[in-house]
């Protein structure tokens, strides 16, 4: 009989992880318990993907506001640093500023406007027009930005993040001067010692900087890339991907993620006969748009997985073919015509007509995508996502 049914996604629900569990097994051992209960089998090409925050929880990757004070005290002998382009986020950025403050003499903040790096709005663009502001050429004081734009409040948390990033600094007895601008040589105006906060824009901006003058210049890329005083670290990406575990501690992106999952593929190989692929997931790539927040807040969708999930897709636009090259077909003929023109497709379509339309995007983000919005970010529970029928197409 035909097979009706394609890819499937399914959350997971495991044991609450701590520091020092294995999480390779808990992870394997769901994938077949779960398979057991449902009564689903287990096939070659099946994908297990598990969330960052569990591997990194796993690995007690944590780190203090002290750790970061220390480290930034470190590289900037706390002078006057200029930090900029932040995101608006309480969870992802306001830990890591107690940190940066606690590292420094004094803050300029430079924020980018009308939004952050991934989407989180200042104000709309249709005020700027109204106001007659170029967010391109633009700088704007703290003051200039009330007596245009007044006190707003980010539409989804409540919270007017310019007051609120600068009592953060303030707490700690030091001056914070707010502007706006996002041109990043504004800051060279103020101090020639930086700390770039921008995510996926970070090596454009360090190599402006320092064409332009600056002095020191690290990103968030920089901090914590080693252990301090016992602390968490990460060697790739130092602070980003970070986000809150409590008021003085914020838990870091996943490091020696390839073992893991390598070792959760040898598992299930093992145990089932069976090749699945296997990655670690953080952020997905989408954006919302109501909030037009882009959710990719970490440095990469996924920072590991199994060699079978490299590469993008390759496929043809079947709407395509019913329209174009069988246009003249119809019910059984029209199937077995598609089919057979599938199964003949070639080895890379980029480019043909016939794959126009079909998304061109890696493996790894369309997948670590689909997880990210089945296992969601909140009480649902299940930080394994298991994925099948992801690989087949319409003759399978």
């Amino acid at each position: 009989m035909e097979r009706i049914i394609g890819t499937v996604t399914r959350g997971l629900r495991t044991p609450i992880i701590n520091q020092g569990d294995d999480l390779g097994k808990i992870a394997a051992d769901t994938v077949l318990k779960a398979s057991k209960q449902e009564g689903y089998e287990v096939r070659d090409k099946d994908v297990v993907a598990i969330t960052e925050s569990v591997v990194a929880r796993a690995q007690g990757n944590y780190a203090t506001v002290e750790a970061i004070g220390k480290d930034v005290a470190e590289k900037f002998q706390e002078g006057t640093v200029g930090v900029i382009f932040p995101i608006l986020s309480r969870n992802r950025f306001a830990i890591n500023l107690k940190g940066i403050a606690k590292g420094a003499k004094k803050v300029v903040l430079m924020l980018s406007y009308p939004s952050d790096e991934v989407g989180n709005h200042l104000m709309d663009l249709d005020i700027l027009d109204a106001k007659g502001v170029n967010p391109w050429t633009d700088v704007l004081t703290e003051k200039e930005f009330r007596e245009l734009f007044g006190y707003n409040k980010h539409t989804f948390t409540g919270v007017d993040y310019v007051a609120y990033y600068k009592s953060i600094v303030e707490a700690y007895g030091i001056p914070c001067e707010v502007i706006f601008s996002n041109n990043p040589v504004t800051i060279l105006e103020h101090t020639k010692n930086v700390l770039t906060c921008d995510i996926h824009t970070r090596a454009r901006t360090k190599r402006i900087l320092k064409r332009k003058g600056a002095e020191k210049v690290y990103g968030l890329d920089d901090i914590l890339t080693r252990s301090i005083d016992g602390n968490g670290y990460n060697e790739e990406f130092g602070l980003l991907g970070s986000n809150k575990a409590t008021e003085e501690k914020v838990k870091l992106f996943p490091r020696d993620g390839q073992s893991l999952v390598d070792s959760i593929q040898e598992d299930l190989l093992s145990k089932t006969g069976k090749t699945l692929e296997v990655l670690i997931y953080g952020d997905g790539a989408f954006k919302d748009p109501v909030g037009k927040i882009w959710e990719l807040a970490d440095p990469v969708v996924s920072p590991a997985y199994t060699k079978g999930l490299e590469g993008t897709p390759n496929e043809l636009k079947i709407k395509y073919l019913a329209d174009n090259n069988f246009a003249d077909l119809s019910g059984e003929v029209l199937k077995q015509a598609i089919s057979k023109h599938i199964e003949n497709k070639a080895p890379d379509l980029k480019g043909a007509m016939e794959a126009q339309g079909t998304t061109p995007r890696r493996l790894t983000d369309l997948i670590g995508s689909l997880a990210d919005l089945t296992s969601g970010s909140g009480d649902k529970g299940t930080p394994v996502v298991y994925i099948q029928g992801y690989f087949d197409n319409y003759t399978k």
